[in-house]
């Protein structure tokens, strides 16, 4: 099945996270703004929710996080 662009836009951004959270293929996490971001960037801090399913536990999770985080790190240098 092919999700075209358009079609994403009838949902909205929890439904899409659970449907991810669903299935059983799905290995990795989510990360989502907890406020909805209305503007082209972002100014200070915010706060986020993490989403992952079974497929992970929460000890993977974080080691997942810490990767991608020194990752993001490296990039900003």
């Amino acid at each position: 099945m092919v999700v075209e662009p358009s079609d994403l836009e009838l949902y909205a951004a929890q439904e899409l996270i659970a449907e991810q959270m669903r299935r059983k293929t799905f290995l990795g996490v989510v990360v989502q703004s907890e406020q909805e971001l209305r503007a082209g960037s972002w100014s200070g801090e915010r706060v986020f929710k993490v989403h992952y399913n079974a497929n992970l536990g929460t000890a993977e999770v974080g080691r997942l996080l810490e990767v991608v985080a020194q990752h993001v790190g490296n990039e900003a240098d």
